[in-house]
């Protein structure tokens, strides 16, 4: 094979493992890192951070390249994914396992250091990362199942810090669902002309001309469960300052998707990036604030 087959070669790989389109990395590394933080109080073992950060990438990218070998006889029929590696024979079924089987193994390294809880928890996060394709084909809201996989950094992160899983750890994970089905929706009215189609499920066929309101109230939810997760943790003004800035942020998705175009959907979802991120300044800063106050804590 020569150099240009090989470059190739590697490039499929990388579009496969959506390497080219970080948002859904970082859709699940927001919620890891919220947890990270609030597990430590705002003290997370660097070391930790990495780990986490590093096997987010990992997981996701194997991720993809599962869900792209579960749908491939369906992306070639919609728009957004016909020109997927898979589906157009650059890669084939098998290097597609072995890729994915290459990717859960450096993830799984990556703890082999950890608790013992962490170990059990990384595995139910492999399942869910591999059943998740398949359940746009009987599931009415597959994004609620999505939710669980995207959030399963949290159980892991409380696990890695304490060594158990608080009630706050579920309480977090409720809101990631919540966020999930709300961002994730935004990402299926792209595709809803296509799913129907195909017959498969998706959120926002289920939820059919109340697609948008769905979204809203799902966003609602989940502020509603980060604000008693704030409590719980006894944060204050800085976190409120981050969950306000998201909430302003949902508001505007609500401007973007209210037409119902491809392109405003898209938008929205991709937008959610920096909700996550407003949340996490929030934490942070939070945190921050009150060790610069009170140093000896």
């Amino acid at each position: 094979m020569n150099t240009k087959a090989i470059i190739a070669r590697l490039n499929a790989y990388e579009r496969l493992m959506r390497l080219d389109k970080p948002i859904g990395t970082l859709l699940l590394l927001w919620p890891t890192l919220w947890a990270l933080w609030l597990a430590s109080e705002g003290r997370p073992n660097l070391w930790l951070v990495w780990i986490f950060s590093l096997g987010t990438l990992l997981m996701r990218s194997a991720g993809c390249v599962m869900n792209d070998y579960a749908d491939r006889n369906f992306d070639k029929h919609v728009q957004r994914t016909r020109n997927r590696p898979l589906t157009t024979g650059e890669v084939s079924g098998k290097e597609a396992w072995i890729l994915a089987g290459f990717l859960c193994a450096c993830s799984f390294g990556l703890i082999i250091k950890q608790d013992k809880l962490v170990w059990k928890l990384s595995v139910v996060a492999l399942l869910l990362a591999a059943t998740y394709p398949y359940t746009k084909r009987f599931l009415s809201i597959p994004q609620a199942y999505l939710g669980v996989a995207f959030g399963f950094g949290i159980p892991m992160s409380f696990a890695a810090v304490w060594g158990e899983l608080p009630a706050i750890c579920w309480w977090l994970l409720a809101a990631n669902i919540f966020w999930a089905i709300a961002y994730d929706t935004e990402y299926a009215m792209v595709d809803r002309d296509d799913d129907l189609r195909l017959g498969l499920k998706t959120s926002a066929i289920t939820f059919g001309s109340f697609d948008i309101g769905a979204v809203m109230l799902s966003y609602t939810a989940m502020f509603c469960i980060l604000a008693y997760v704030g409590t719980l943790a006894r944060l204050g003004t800085w976190y409120n300052v981050g969950l306000i800035a998201a909430m302003v942020m949902a508001l505007y998705h609500n401007v973007l998707i209210r037409d119902r175009s491809r392109e405003g959907c898209f938008a929205a979802f991709m937008h959610n990036n920096w909700l996550g991120a407003a949340i996490f300044a929030g934490i942070m800063l939070d945190y921050g604030v009150r060790m610069k106050a009170w140093p000896h804590i």
